[in-house]
């Protein structure tokens, strides 16, 4: 793997060497060693870290570093006095883990990118949610429509079905008529304006 790259820094590169700078800084380490790691990280050279460290990227984050710095202080507080260089060396990550776990620039960027997506879907849930209010709107009208003309058709029907009950009657006021003649004569019935049958003598 080459270690000589001599193209332009990339914004997620920038945000790697920030990163590890800093947390080498709160964990009491030294640049030259962020440096080196970072240089392993994306195959760089440690002079080109530290130069693209202190040309700009250092310009950048003068809060994280103030904010790293303080940090280390509180860590040497709260350090335990012993000589004992192995249980000291064990406290030393637990703070830096813990330290990385809050303050990480790749987690903070994470995190403003899920609130903009939330911001986002709920955008898209309120555009989506006025279409189905208006689709509802529409319905409701229309099965209003669907309601009335029913009702209509239904009065309708109804009148109908009065005018073939009275015809039925008609007919079978005529066949009982007929049979009542006994003869072959042939009978006529005439409609009076009550609409009842009568039966015309020739």
């Amino acid at each position: 793997m080459s270690s000589n790259r001599q193209d332009a820094w990339s914004q997620d590169e920038d945000v790697i060497l920030a990163e590890v700078v800093l947390r080498h800084i709160r964990e009491g380490g030294t640049q030259l060693k962020a440096f080196e790691e970072v240089g392993r990280k994306l195959s760089r050279t440690s002079a080109a870290c530290g130069f693209r460290w202190n040309s700009f990227v250092r310009k950048q984050y003068k809060s994280g570093i103030e904010l790293a710095k303080k940090q280390r202080k509180q860590a040497k507080k709260h350090t335990p006095l012993v000589n004992n260089p192995h249980q000291e060396t064990s406290f030393q990550p637990e703070i830096g883990e813990n330290a990385n776990e809050h303050f990480s620039m790749s987690s903070m960027i994470q995190y403003l990118q899920k609130a903009e997506e939330a911001v986002s879907n709920e955008a898209k849930a309120m555009l989506e949610n006025k279409k189905l209010k208006d689709e509802i709107s529409q319905l409701t009208h229309k099965c209003e429509q669907v309601e009335s003309e029913l009702k209509e058709y239904k009065s309708k029907f109804s009148l109908l079905e009065e005018d073939h009950k009275s015809l039925l009657t008609i007919f079978e006021k005529a066949r009982k008529m007929a049979l009542l003649q006994g003869n072959e004569e042939k009978v006529k019935f005439q409609m009076d304006k009550n609409g009842n049958l009568q039966r015309v003598n020739k």
